[in-house]
């Protein structure tokens, strides 16, 4: 059987079936595809165990995958190869016993509070060719930074689902196909609410809530990756769209906030995925530090007693 007749197949099940996101589809599409590439494959028969195998050291040692990526091919196959299993087009999945290398427990990277700060500033003050672009865009990272909005989340937000007056945000299937509502603070509500004064003088109707500056439609990926190298050159500042999400995380937590409100706001669904961010924030361990009971004894410094 063909492989990627079959991969249609399974994607077609994974999406209206089992419920999986758009770009778990593309995920699945991509990973598999691959694999039948580097292992110079057409049909799902041909697929050994040592095949698997050498695609991941492949992996490994020639394309110097991270051991994410490791995990995500990985993740993608054994899926794959569960579903072609059921439905008798392989005898065995050849991942079912597969050894997963350990996950680093990397700190998230985020940039400092005074780097946001001058990134907003940028986002504001560039010199745009048109002021639409100033609002708009200020706005968008805003989102970002005040909100801790997912690229995707951002980018499919639609105009319903802002409510700047009783300020919140309405995020529909998110990661993990889940809905959440996000509270915005009065900072974001003036942003947003300074773009829509914009985005209605230039009669926008696109239901996407951010509009493209030339056409009445919603900003695409592309778009908004060139806007965002724009302001890394202009501010000097070395960052992904991920890097502002993570700085989101441990900005709050600084401020004060709980661990359990932050991982709904965050939409994880587990809160463990939220406690890195404990790690991540030297300025929130510091003020817990000073919790130590001992800390507020005064000791006599003027005491010369000897213990020798």
């Amino acid at each position: 059987m063909n492989i990627e007749l079959l991969l249609e197949d399974f994607c077609y099940h994974s999406q209206y079936i089992r419920g999986v996101s758009i770009n778990t589809v593309k995920r699945y599409q991509q990973k598999v595809s691959y694999f039948a590439k580097v292992s110079e494959i057409s049909h799902i028969e041909e697929i050994t165990e040592k095949m698997v195998q050498s695609f991941f050291l492949y992996g490994r040692a020639q394309k110097k995958w991270k051991i994410s990526s490791y995990r995500t091919y990985y993740m993608t196959l054994v899926v794959f190869f569960r579903w072609c299993v059921k439905n008798k087009y392989l005898e065995e999945n050849y991942l079912a016993d597969f050894e997963l290398p350990k996950l680093e427990k990397s700190l998230p990277k985020k940039i400092k509070k005074e780097e946001a700060l001058r990134l907003l500033e940028i986002a504001y003050n560039y010199p745009y060719t048109h002021s639409y672009l100033k609002y708009r865009n200020h706005a968008i990272f805003a989102l970002f930074l005040f909100a801790g909005l997912r690229k995707n989340e951002l980018l499919n937000l639609k105009l319903n689902d802002v409510d700047v007056e009783n300020q919140t945000i309405f995020v529909h299937l998110g990661k993990g196909n889940k809905d959440r509502i996000i509270p915005m603070n009065h900072t974001l509500a003036q942003s947003l609410n300074r773009y829509l004064v914009q985005r209605k003088k230039q009669n926008k109707t696109c239901p996407e809530f951010f509009a493209c500056s030339n056409r009445n439609k919603g900003l695409t990926e592309t778009g908004l990756k060139l806007l965002s190298n724009k302001l890394k050159e202009a501010s000097g500042l070395t960052y992904t769209i991920h890097t502002l999400r993570h700085t989101f995380a441990t900005l709050m937590l600084e401020g004060g906030c709980d661990i359990y409100s932050l991982s709904k706001m965050m939409g994880h669904s587990d809160i463990k995925t939220t406690t890195i961010y404990l790690s991540a924030s030297a300025e929130h361990l510091r003020g817990q530090i000073t919790k130590h009971p001992l800390s507020r004894h005064k000791f006599d410094t003027s005491l010369k007693q000897s213990f020798y």
